[in-house]
């Protein structure tokens, strides 16, 4: 494709957000009609809106619904093939996993073929926006790490897969035209390869090969870029070795790989490998990212919420010398918008939400922060939200903040995604968001989301272990550790022994409580722990007696009041965290994975 044509294509693109940001109320109001008009007589809508298609009917009589309300529907087309027509007017395709819920199963998010059309539209704004910002983009690579997950089928035979691994298999990726703007260093048969360990490798060695092309760095989420920079810390010698001898280890058994490797691997090239070598020994690795890629200009990575804990490990791979740029705003139910301003601090990333991607509503959570009392409270989510109560797109309130309600083609309505955001902003009529959190997540290392409640249960189930040996667990907190890689949960546990408090249990019996935590959480926790390799083994801290008495007085301390004091599930400031590290008594970790079933 011509650099002209392609120049006009960005443009039109930049045209097309201004104007559907510019008529945000009049798209959003075309939007939720045409999703009526289409959907009318599907038997969830009829079971509501008894036939009507009208806009005002819809926000009067469909409720506020979570996943547990459309699941027995799902359930139906996924388990027992019934007809799409139970919830959308179109074919079914797919179904996608998003994290799982409290049985421990995944999500199945319904999904329809021009979804994909959805998706492409907004991946095709990115570079017409970065264009804006950093020049020069068509003159080189990118290096950007892209993985595939472990695939199923339904008992109905549709596939259920996650949504980047249903794009990545689609021709919209397959068959995408030859673009100089995402020229990408990765074969696509090392991207599409289900070994994830054999995927790394390949991805990484042609990025290697072409390290003086590359002009940007990144993977979808800021957790999987540094997997990577773990895995060359143990391979680069391996890898070397391949780009000297210009040819595969043995390791790469899969075959597609190494057939496309031989276009990457063209012949030897030790010249390459030396300064590689040189590169990779030093003993400090600060700054690797700019000196194994000297031409990179940025980092494109998710960064915001539970990933925000990863910034200070890439800062200090790039030597804070290149920008981390968070690029788009999505999920498994529905794509949302893009970030206008790419090279924001990762602090203060806003989403501008297209409003031809879905119909968007927002239940209102306060302001000034007061939203985090609504949010914490469990029983919250359980309550019926009043259909009067959601704000429309255009409606929102500046510095307020919201929990994301979506209306979809596929099937999804006024369903809570659970995303809690704060407006920062108006592009023209359309809103800007700041990403704030997850309702009741407290634990995320990859693409695992742990709640307060399944984290719980898991652990009401692993302290039974304790009592035949007369130990009690007196209380426990949580912290998601990510100063290694891969990062792992950790609990702090204050055990108590009812007949001598100078007795200490066997190392076994605590492993086997780590182990027994693990397998009742949910599905894509144990996915990343035993199929991705992407969380590492959960661990035990147990705790000197009377730590988390000091923990309430610390809180207090800082202004907290004793008679609202609740002991927190999740550790997050890190002068409590300091204070729990300092009475740690011993530290115990899964002596193997949990359970998965594909």
């Amino acid at each position: 494709m011509d650099g002209k044509k392609l120049e006009y294509i960005g443009e039109e693109a930049l045209k097309e957000i201004e104007k559907l940001t510019a008529k945000a109320d009049e798209v959003q109001n075309k939007i939720l009609k045409e999703i009526l008009t289409r959907n009318v007589e599907t038997g969830y809508l009829k079971k509501y809106m008894k036939g009507s298609k009208d806009v005002s009917e819809f926000k009067q009589c469909i409720p506020v619904i979570t996943y547990k309300n459309i699941y027995p529907y799902i359930q139906r087309i996924a388990n027992n093939g019934e007809d799409s027509s139970l919830i959308t007017g179109h074919p079914i395709t797919e179904m996608l996993c998003s994290s799982g819920t409290s049985a421990g199963e995944p999500k199945l998010m319904p999904s329809i073929a021009e979804d994909l059309d959805r998706r492409t539209f907004l991946y095709n704004l990115i570079m017409p926006i970065m264009n804006q910002y950093v020049h020069g983009l068509d003159e080189g690579k990118a290096m950007f790490l892209y993985f595939v997950k472990a695939e199923m089928s339904t008992p109905s035979g549709l596939p259920a897969r996650t949504v980047l691994t249903s794009y990545y298999k689609s021709k919209h990726f397959k068959c995408r035209a030859q673009d100089p703007y995402n020229d990408i260093t990765s074969p696509d048969q090392a991207i599409l390869c289900n070994d994830s360990n054999q995927s790394m490798y390949c991805q990484l060695l042609a990025g290697l090969v072409y390290r003086h092309q590359v002009l940007r760095l990144g993977a979808v989420f800021a957790s999987a870029l540094l997997r990577a920079i773990s895995f060359l810390e143990r391979k680069w010698v391996q890898l070397c070795n391949d780009i000297r001898s210009g040819q595969l280890d043995l390791m790469i058994k899969d075959p597609a790989c190494r057939s496309s490797m031989l276009n990457v691997l063209t012949s030897p090239d030790p010249c390459l490998a030396d300064e590689i070598e040189n590169i990779c020994s030093r003993p400090s690795w600060k700054g690797i990212l700019c000196l194994l890629w000297p031409r990179a200009k940025y980092i494109e990575a998710v960064v915001t919420g539970s990933m925000s804990q990863y910034i200070s490990a890439l800062e200090y791979y790039s030597a804070g010398k290149l920008p981390l740029v968070c690029t788009m705003y999505a999920s498994s139910e529905c794509y949302f918008g893009v970030n206008l301003k790419p090279l924001s601090d990762p602090a203060d990333v806003s989403f501008t939400l297209l409003p031809n991607m879905g119909y968007f509503e927002f239940i209102p959570l306060g302001e000034n922060g007061t939203f985090f009392t609504e949010v914490g409270d469990e029983e919250e989510e359980e309550e019926e939200v009043p259909n009067d109560k959601l704000v429309d797109l255009v409606h929102v309130s500046l510095g307020c903040y919201y929990e994301l309600v979506v209306t979809t083609f596929a099937g999804l309505y006024r369903y809570r995604i659970g995303d809690v955001l704060q407006v920062t902003g108006f592009h023209h009529r359309a809103p800007q968001f700041r990403f704030i959190c997850r309702r009741h997540i407290v634990l995320s290392i990859d693409n695992d989301k742990t709640n307060e409640e399944d984290l719980h249960k898991s652990i009401t189930i692993a302290k039974k272990l304790l009592e035949p040996y007369n130990a009690l667990l007196l209380e426990y907190t949580s912290y998601a550790d990510t100063s290694t890689v891969p990062g792992h949960y950790v609990l702090f546990w204050e055990i108590q022994y009812v007949d001598d408090s100078s007795i200490s249990l066997d190392p076994k019996i605590l492993e086997e409580c780590c182990i027994a935590v693990e397998e009742q959480l949910d599905y894509v926790y144990r996915r990343c722990r035993t199929y991705d390799k992407s969380v590492g083994p959960l661990e035990i801290r147990v705790l000197e007696q009377g730590t988390f008495e000091g923990l309430m007085d610390l809180c207090i301390s800082q202004g907290g009041s004793i008679n609202q004091y609740k002991t927190p599930r999740c550790i997050k400031c890190n002068t409590a965290l300091k204070l729990l590290n300092s009475h740690v008594k011993a530290s115990f970790f899964s002596p193997r994975d949990p359970c998965w079933i594909p």
